[in-house]
């Protein structure tokens, strides 16, 4: 944990980072300042109510630098701080006295106190979606304290026509929000109205690729980084004829693009693992791929011949293999071109995922064993592993299959 005496001129010196940050006196335990990615920041205290070690950890705003000077919010830290020693919550005290926040007011002050802190920035993107998309037009409006089961139920049936796997992440992103809103004391201990909840069932996709899906994605990946593919235009419209001649309408894609598909295939990542991959993530000499933060931590990934070769065709214009059209970025996505290379090979319908599942099913199906399988793949539980244990018997049919026609042989069934 970063610590200053904090002062006037220690302060004014903390420059913002990509995440909230919280800066702890080093005179006075509990007091400190939070600055945002924006540069805004604010005196705070933490304590446990009564001292006591069973009691959870609370964070309470006291006011911006720049309503309170030091001296100022020091003086106050020390009293509410000295509160608290004494059995009492200075936060559930301040909550009780003044208007409930909404939920929609809440959920920001979540993402910025706790989720910012503490989560991944993919996972936090992910719960801005869930909060902007999904709770806040249904939800947004209500006192945080005014928000029922029955509320929470009725949202999540209502995603849950369509989309049973977010209206569970959405539950659950909820839940978490009332969890901190009780550490912070925005609601009474144990107010939790996604408790009881029931999620959907989820359906698993797994799709495969065939051989023949294999081959049929290679030649239109040799064609779009080659002559390009094809692109459509209505010629109904009256723009249309200012387009090129149909043989002269088609478009190569970026060699970057192209690799990144490549390298999806032959090492089983998921898409962030290499749109984010460093140069100085990769040992050539050892073959491996050292990934700082996956979504399990961080993890080796083992990087064959044909995985290396593709590495070695790419020029070095960025630090990030995969450069993206600002090279101090890394890629977004690959929406747009993998779209038109899955219509253009037949393959409508196909998720980049499916590329990890096709790697997957490779080594299964080749009876290379599902703990290999998984710990290529990255998976910390082999239950993750065993939606592939279906394809792991291909062996013993194989052996059961020779065993049952040497029999029929014996008994001149054949």
């Amino acid at each position: 944990m970063p610590t200053a005496h904090l002062t006037k001129t220690t302060v004014d010196a903390l420059a913002p980072s990509e995440r909230v940050s919280i800066v702890y006196d080093t005179e006075l335990t509990g007091f400190g300042v939070r600055v945002t990615p924006t540069g805004s920041k604010s005196w705070i205290i933490e304590y446990r109510p009564g001292g006591g070690r069973k009691s959870a950890t609370k964070r309470m705003t006291l006011a911006p630098t720049t309503l309170l000077t030091a001296y100022e919010a020091r003086k106050k830290a020390r009293e509410l701080l000295a509160a608290a020693r004494l059995g009492e919550d200075p936060a559930g005290k301040r909550s009780k006295n003044r208007d409930v926040s909404t939920f929609r007011e809440f959920s920001e002050r979540y993402l910025s106190e706790e989720a910012d802190i503490k989560l991944k920035e993919r996972t936090v993107a992910n719960y801005r979606i869930y909060f902007r998309k999904h709770a806040n037009p249904r939800i947004g409006a209500l006192k945080l304290n005014m928000v029922t089961k029955a509320d929470i139920a009725r949202l999540h049936r209502l995603i849950g026509k369509d989309k049973p796997a977010t209206a569970n992440r959405v539950v659950e992103v909820i839940s978490s929000l009332y969890r901190y809103a009780e550490t912070a004391g925005e609601v009474e201990e144990g107010f939790n109205p996604t408790r009881g909840i029931k999620h959907f069932r989820e359906r698993t996709r797994e799709r495969f690729l065939s051989m023949d899906e294999l081959q049929r994605l290679g030649v239109t990946l040799r064609l779009a980084e080659t002559r390009g593919l094809p692109w459509d235009v209505d010629e109904k419209k009256p723009t249309a004829k200012h387009h090129a001649k149909l043989e002269n309408r088609q478009t190569a894609f970026s060699p970057y693009v192209i690799a990144a598909i490549r390298l999806l295939l032959f090492t089983g990542c998921r898409l962030r693992e290499i749109l984010h991959m460093k140069w100085e993530d990769i040992d050539f000499d050892r073959g491996l791929l050292v990934l700082p933060e996956s979504k399990t931590g961080k993890r080796f990934v083992v990087l064959n011949g044909p995985a290396l070769n593709v590495l070695n065709g790419l020029d070095r214009f960025s630090s990030y293999v995969i450069m993206a059209d600002n090279p101090d970025k890394p890629r977004s996505d690959l929406k747009r071109p993998w779209d038109r290379i899955t219509k253009h090979a037949g393959l409508q319908g196909l998720r980049i995922h499916d590329l990890r599942h096709s790697f997957a099913s490779v080594g299964a199906a080749g009876g290379m064993g599902l703990p290999i399988v998984g710990k290529l793949l990255g998976h910390t539980q082999a239950q993750t592993t065993a939606r592939y244990a279906h394809l792991d018997n291909d062996p013993l049919k194989r052996a059961s299959e020779r065993i049952a026609s040497t029999i029929a042989g014996a008994l001149g069934d054949n």
